[in-house]
């Protein structure tokens, strides 16, 4: 995904490495996806589209408050909050609180591309989720904090025998998009996890954003992969 104006995000699929100068990516992190610890308050970066765990996620950054929002993360080594927009175009000074999604998963800074003077192509990796706990609060500047907690991650389960036909459709997605050099997932491919399957489904699915941010919220991860599975049947996209 790639921001214009930074808040009115465009579909962009993420096709590998950027070139260019890079400071990444980052080496011994105080934090990794996996761990629950979250910086306090969360810096919040809005989008008008959902980040699942797992994901990979390419912005370009020019507005200011989201300039320095990156530098932090880069020095201090952590995450920043990915969270969805219920409504709007974008964040400004005169955003409400309420329009800003509850759930939100947490952004890893793999590297960092100085495109040009005051512009950069940030490529992030989605963490664990996390839950807003108190009314976000906005600076100055703009920059949305908010007092969050980590919600833990999947756990490990083997899609069943019914959902074998999903699992392999994913495979093939996954084998023709590396034939046209396409790498939209981040490795490995856990195809023996429901979690990781249904996750990345999800980001393939042509739904609306509301759907795919109850989606990511669902704890289950079988429910998730069989509700993925429902949809794929209905457009008849697998069989059996």
């Amino acid at each position: 995904m790639k921001t214009t104006g930074m808040d009115e995000p465009v579909n962009e699929p993420v096709n590998g490495p950027q070139t260019g100068p890079q400071t990444g990516p980052q080496t011994e992190p105080q934090t990794g996806p996996q761990s629950g610890l979250l910086p306090d308050p969360l810096p919040l970066f809005p989008l008008q589209t959902v980040l699942f765990p797992g994901a990979l996620l390419s912005l370009k950054v020019f507005e200011a408050r989201y300039l320095d929002l990156i530098s932090d993360c880069l020095r201090l080594r952590q995450p920043f909050g990915v969270i969805g927009l219920r409504e709007g175009g974008e964040v400004g000074r005169g955003t409400k609180a309420d329009s800003l999604e509850s759930v939100g998963v947490l952004a890893y800074i793999d590297e960092v591309d100085a495109e040009q003077t005051s512009i950069l192509r940030v490529g992030c990796t989605g963490g664990l989720r996390f839950r807003i706990t108190a009314p976000p609060a906005q600076q100055d500047n703009g920059l949305w904090l908010a007092k969050a907690e980590s919600i833990p991650g999947d756990p490990l389960r083997v899609p069943g025998p019914a959902m074998l036909k999903t699992v392999e459709a994913l495979g093939e997605a996954i084998r023709k998009l590396q034939e046209r050099d396409h790498e939209l997932f981040a490795k490995p491919y856990r195809l023996d996890d429901a979690g990781w399957v249904a996750n990345r489904w999800c980001e393939l699915l042509p739904i609306p954003t509301a759907a795919k941010q109850k989606l990511m919220e669902l704890e289950d991860p079988m429910i998730r992969l069989s509700l993925v599975d429902g949809f794929l049947r209905d457009k008849m996209v697998v069989f059996g």
